[in-house]
């Protein structure tokens, strides 16, 4: 199957279209997305304003009832297959090179993502879609992109690097066994700050991640149908700023899986979630 390639255009107007019934627009997702999962701003007359109660909108002639937006994990990548296996031995990942950023899908990944391209071709068209600047993020959709229908064209992408993963500086590409190995003096320091605010050294806290995603909402067209390619800590951290989630609540929150859906409608001016993973 040929992929097509992924150009960064400028934002467009997206299509409108009428969502119909939250549950039944989001009845297929779980089927066969989960079973492959367990495998493995100011735009266009939007201004966005985030407040402690969550991400409040006010439109202008615009249906927000019809607006929303969809954040989908990455398929199963390389790094997370060596993680598991890697956590189930006790040794090292091996094999994934010297940057998080350039890790790929693994097979069972790429089949996700055909599965999840699939699952877009039955949904009403997305009107943009904005996508991690990480190789497996951006082989996801293009994989996913791949199946759609003859004749449809596909949405704009734009590559936004706010949406990358959190960024784990030193301890790149190391599970927390080697870490407490090799940096004991991290291992303490993340128990001792929590994991919300620890920040590894040359890398990011969950917080810092919090700070770049409240620009992005800013910038996104909640207007319309937007599609969000990007990571599990990405996917968290939506719900920890749209939710107005505390700390203890967030790390409470299960990881979402390997190229699941969340999905957030406009409801009476603010976002809610209708699906999680």
């Amino acid at each position: 199957m040929r992929e097509p390639s992924l150009t960064v255009l400028p934002p467009s107007p997206p299509d409108r279209h009428d969502d119909g019934d939250d549950a039944a627009a989001e009845s297929r997702a779980p089927g066969e997305l989960g079973r492959l999962a367990a495998a493995g701003g100011r735009h266009r007359g939007l201004w966005c304003h985030l407040t402690r109660v969550g991400v409040v909108l006010s439109e202008n002639g615009l249906r927000p009832d019809h607006a929303g937006l969809v954040a989908v994990r990455h398929g199963q990548s390389l790094a997370n297959l060596a993680f598991a296996n890697a956590e189930a031995s006790g040794g090292e990942a091996a094999g994934l090179g010297r940057r998080d950023a350039d890790v790929a899908l693994s097979p069972a990944g790429r089949g996700q993502a055909a599965a999840l391209g699939r699952w877009v071709r039955d949904q009403p068209p997305f009107g943009a879609v904005y996508c991690s600047p990480y190789v497996r993020a951006r082989q996801t959709w293009q994989i996913a992109a791949g199946e759609l229908p003859p004749g449809r064209r596909p949405p704009p992408v734009m590559v936004d690097e706010r949406l990358r993963d959190r960024e784990m500086g030193q301890l790149e590409l190391l599970t927390a066994a080697v870490i407490g190995r090799r940096f004991p003096q991290e291992a303490r320091r993340r128990a001792d700050a929590g994991d919300f605010y620890y920040r590894p050294p040359g890398g990011e806290s969950l917080a810092d991640v919090a700070l770049r995603l409240r620009s992005f909402l800013r910038d996104v067209d909640l207007a319309g149908r937007s599609l969000v390619v990007a990571h599990d800590g990405v996917v968290l951290m939506l719900r920890y700023i749209t939710e107005s989630l505390t700390e203890e609540e967030l790390l409470r929150v299960p990881p979402a899986a390997n190229a699941s859906v969340t999905r957030w409608a406009v409801t009476s001016g603010s976002l809610r979630l209708v699906v999680y993973g």
